[in-house]
């Protein structure tokens, strides 16, 4: 029971922080940006699935170019009368439109003792845990999560589906 009571309690810490990743202890950031677990999914997302995402800013920049104010005014044998006129003027433009990466992850639901154990046995077995089988959810487990993951330039504490796949945890879907 004792150890159920522990469980249970690493489960609901873990539900706890798994809204505000950085609380995590796994840095919590990406590449692109901050990495948060959604409150939505993506659209055609199938109903009951989990979703986490990573939003980068527009990156926008001051451009500065030469207008054309007056052309050249030019004689009928070719000559220039007079130089074309142009005027300097800056503007904003956005260079990179703002971006949403989604990535599908383990339910929280989903990670009960039995398979944060297996989860533990899979990351030793490839050399990213080091420690007792608890089953429990802790930064150990997810530091571990985070080392796996970071192959795939997915520097996070939080099990994806396609980690969880690698790992032989959850079915690949077969296509017909």
């Amino acid at each position: 029971m004792r150890n159920n009571s522990f469980a249970l309690l690493g489960l609901i810490s873990f539900a706890l922080t798994a809204c505000d990743v950085p609380l995590l202890g796994t840095g919590g950031t990406t590449k692109q940006g901050k990495f948060q677990i959604a409150q939505d999914a993506p659209e055609g997302a199938a109903t009951g699935t989990c979703w986490g995402k990573t939003e980068t800013a527009a990156i926008i920049e001051t451009v500065t170019r030469e207008v054309l104010v007056q052309p050249a005014q030019v004689s009928s044998d070719g000559r220039i009368q007079q130089p074309a006129i142009y005027k300097k003027q800056a503007r904003q433009e956005i260079v990179q439109e703002r971006e949403v990466n989604w990535t599908q992850i383990v339910c929280i639901t989903q990670l009960t003792e039995d398979f944060t154990a297996s989860l533990q046995r899979a990351l030793d077995a490839r050399g990213f845990y080091r420690g007792p089988v608890t089953g429990l959810m802790d930064n150990r487990t997810r530091n571990g999560i985070r080392k796996f993951q970071a192959v795939d330039r997915f520097d996070n504490g939080i099990l994806t589906v396609a980690a969880a796949r690698k790992l032989g945890l959850i079915a690949v879907p077969r296509t017909p």
